[in-house]
């Protein structure tokens, strides 16, 4: 029995790279899985579903997720992730606070709009 057995995990920006391979790998061990991701491209566009995705992928291989696709750059969508997790599983055990995001530009080339959402979510 893995320690992560009925523990529920919170991920943020796990609809992708890294924080994809955490979800995948805590539902792995047994975690139920919080898959959050609010979606979006280098540019601001991009795809909502990418959370859908991988709470589809964990439960094909016998885990038990849900998606989550609010943004963690303000509180009410950090109270929104964390309330799907109690409302569902019953509790929150373990975060992984992994989101973030980045503008495809150079420093001298970001607009002010840009660099505020950056740091919401980088910082806030």
């Amino acid at each position: 029995m893995s320690e992560f057995e009925g523990k529920v995990v919170v991920i943020t920006g796990a609809g992708g790279g890294l924080g994809k391979a955490h979800a995948l790998e805590f539902a792995r061990r047994g975690a139920k899985v919080v898959v959050n991701d609010l979606g979006g491209g280098v540019a601001g566009g991009g795809d909502s579903d990418a959370a859908d995705l991988v709470v589809e992928e964990i439960r094909n291989s016998g885990g038990d997720a849900i998606a989550n696709k609010a943004s963690v750059s303000d509180r009410v969508g950090a109270s929104s992730i964390i309330k799907d997790a109690v409302d569902n599983f019953g509790t929150v055990d373990m975060l992984v606070n992994n989101a973030g995001i980045l503008r495809d530009r150079s420093f001298r080339k970001m607009t002010l709009d840009d660099w505020d959402i950056v740091m919401n979510v980088h910082m806030n």
